[in-house]
């Protein structure tokens, strides 16, 4: 196991991820001891670290690893709920229908079904913390003229008036709004409708959008906006009795996101940074209990 990534609880609160090295530090300067509660990926609950076989000095019984998926959440009472989210999206699987969604965005007509294509292909892979074999059920046609609008306005840029290319970017906001709205409130688990629903408000995701535009004349401060703008839809999410949360910094946002572009600027790469980006993406975000005695980390 010394290549996994290790979290521990201290204080009712979730620490992690780290090295195994970085844990193994910690158990010799007495900070992590043999009763604090470890897990990694691909155990099936917290464990004792001193259960764990040479991890600390008199380990027990060997732990189980009978599936795979994010941290579960570490409750104040010792108990356990929710978890980070986590994706295993296939490379060209991925590469093809992201291509195919800008395509049908240049040509427009096409929009609504490489839209929809993508979020059919790419929600089954993420793995939710209760929540087994998510999928999204849209349809094409149900917001068919939002994909539309947007297609079109790919094409706004041509018109040399600063009028218009303000309208655009205020609709293109509402349109994103429309579309966070449709996404949350078209997922099943288990074959089954989830109850979820986003509530946020439009003029506060437009203006939120705009704040994004605006930030990126400094270059890098469009990732602390990106990351708070992340969190601000999270707390909106409503629907289940589990908070999503959004747990990257800025500066992760940043940096990941220059590795992306610079990847895609060589082309040949795009495929496999756009995998290692997304898969990235989506374990930032985690589920853990409304108004519980922990805090997510």
């Amino acid at each position: 196991m010394s290549n996994r990534n290790w979290f521990y609880a201290s204080e009712g609160q979730q620490k992690g991820p780290l090295p195994e090295g970085q844990l193994r530090d910690l158990i010799s300067r007495g900070m992590v001891r043999a009763d604090t509660l470890v897990w990694t990926e691909g155990m099936s609950g917290w464990q004792k670290a001193g259960e764990i076989p040479g991890l600390v000095p008199g380990a027990g019984a060997p732990p189980a690893f009978p599936q795979a998926g994010g941290a579960p959440q570490v409750a104040a009472s010792g108990s356990y709920t929710g978890g980070a989210l986590s994706a295993d999206f296939p490379i060209w699987g991925l590469f093809g229908r992201s291509l195919l969604l800008f395509i049908g965005q240049i040509f427009v007509i096409p929009a609504p079904w490489t839209a929809t294509a993508l979020y059919r292909f790419a929600i089954p892979y993420i793995r939710v913390p209760g929540r087994p074999n998510l999928e999204f059920i849209g349809q094409p046609l149900d917001i068919w003229y939002v994909f539309i609008v947007l297609g079109l306005l790919t094409y706004a840029g041509v018109a040399d008036s600063n009028i218009v290319t303000l309208l655009s970017l205020v609709l293109q906001a509402f349109l994103g709004w429309m579309i966070v709205r449709w996404i949350a409130s078209r997922l099943s688990s288990n074959g089954q409708e989830l109850p979820i629903s986003f509530k946020g408000s439009p003029a506060v995701y437009i203006g939120w959008y705009v704040l994004m535009v605006i930030s990126s004349i400094t270059i890098i401060g469009w990732a602390w906006v990106m990351t708070a703008w992340m969190r601000w839809i999270c707390r909106n999410i409503e629907g289940t009795r589990r908070e999503v949360t959004f747990n990257a910094s800025g500066l992760e946002v940043l940096w990941r996101t220059i590795v992306f572009a610079i990847g895609c600027a060589f082309l040949i790469p795009i495929p496999w940074v756009l995998r290692w980006y997304a898969n990235w993406y989506i374990s930032q975000f985690a589920l853990v209990e409304r108004q519980s005695g922990f805090v997510a980390v």
